[in-house]
């Protein structure tokens, strides 16, 4: 039986869920804040301490549990934001290594949470993926070079052939 309530993406923090939360909204311009629940006297986190928050981002629903230091981010999940040009794509790079977060490889970036994200201008894409295989292949191994994707560079590469 199908869900017609869609999915929401469960955030595991080691007690910075709600700084999480209020990260993102100041970098996801559409995002709105939900129920904040918070720890009682039956445990296990210390009475009042927050233990979820719910927000919402491009969409996209989040609970942000403050569940310990058991289970870190890895970059084996990520999240792909799809920009429609490369300024908006600047805009999302920048603003999710700041303070603290750092690049990676291919456009993906970690956040000072240490969430991974992909931040994709949607050209990229058109050019990893064109039909001409040769076209294709010279463009991927462009952004095989990156950090941040360079739309203009993939373009120049596969069009060198």
């Amino acid at each position: 039986m199908a869900s017609s309530r869609g999915f929401t993406t469960c955030l595991w923090f080691d007690g910075d869920a709600e700084a999480a939360a209020d990260y993102y909204l100041s970098v996801f311009k559409d995002g709105r804040l939900g129920r904040i629940g918070r720890y009682n006297e039956s445990g296990p986190g210390r009475a009042g301490d927050v233990m979820v928050v719910e927000f919402e981002i491009n969409g996209q629903r989040f609970i942000g549990l403050n569940g310990g230091p058991q289970f870190p981010f890895t970059e084996a999940i990520s999240f792909q934001i799809r920009c429609s040009d490369e300024a908006e794509a600047d805009y999302y790079y920048e603003a999710l290594t700041r303070d603290g977060g750092r690049e990676s490889e291919c456009g993906w970036v970690k956040d000072k949470f240490g969430v991974s994200w992909q931040v994709t201008p949607d050209e990229a894409i058109d050019l990893i993926s064109d039909p001409d295989p040769g076209r294709a292949a010279r463009a991927t191994a462009a952004m095989m070079t990156m950090k941040k994707l360079d739309v203009a560079e993939m373009r120049r590469a596969a069009d060198a052939g």
